[in-house]
């Protein structure tokens, strides 16, 4: 059975994980629509290539800042 100090520690240590998590969700969420931006300002100024790199990239920010709720959310759930 955990004691009163490893259930405070515990909270402490969930909340600094949450906080980490929402700074990284945050960050690429937004890297993910400056990136969608960024093609949208200037479709005929890139090149097919550089169009497939940039949705790429929107896409793995995308992804990415998935993974970060999801690490939030299993960690509540579990």
């Amino acid at each position: 059975m955990a004691s009163g100090v490893d259930k405070v520690a515990d909270a402490v240590k969930r909340g600094v994980d949450d906080a980490r998590d929402t700074m990284n969700e945050a960050a690429h969420r937004t890297d993910a629509e400056l990136e969608r931006q960024r093609r949208e300002a200037n479709p005929d100024g890139l090149s097919p290539g550089e169009k497939v790199s940039s949705a790429l990239k929107e896409g793995k920010d995308r992804v990415l800042a998935e993974v970060d709720k999801a690490k939030r959310d299993a960690r509540h759930d579990g």
